[in-house]
């Protein structure tokens, strides 16, 4: 796929409102948003190929965020990955600290600042 295309964000969450908003924030910032509703639907589609960067949610019914990340690291393992979350108490689990990791509700500059180094390989801190 030819780099003067814009990037592909992929996101996984079960709420549909999320997927919405998420959507929005990335096309409006220039992106190609692709959304799905389970860590399977993603991994099941055609679209693993083409995603230049990954959010996912933590918190899902069936495989959780942290799942997915592991499954994403094995089957692409470039592929910088971005969890979001709900769940306050999930912010204090060690593998939470290593990844870049926003809390709902979370700033949508913040989290475009972060998908932006992620697609330029830098890392942004814990």
């Amino acid at each position: 796929m030819p780099k003067n295309t814009k990037s592909v964000v992929a996101v996984v969450d079960d709420d549909p409102r999320v997927l919405e908003s998420l959507e929005e924030l990335l096309e409006s910032a220039g992106h190609a948003a692709r959304t799905f509703s389970s860590a399977r639907t993603l991994l099941a589609s055609k679209a693993l190929s083409e995603i230049d960067c990954l959010i996912t949610d933590i918190g899902m019914p069936g495989m959780d965020g942290f799942e997915l990340e592991r499954v994403m690291s094995e089957r692409r393992p470039d592929l910088p990955v971005i969890l979001i979350t709900g769940r306050h108490e999930i912010t204090e689990l060690p593998q939470a600290k290593n990844n870049r990791f926003f809390r709902k509700p979370f700033d949508g500059q913040a989290l475009l600042a972060a998908i932006g180094d992620a697609l330029n390989g830098k890392e942004t801190p814990s």
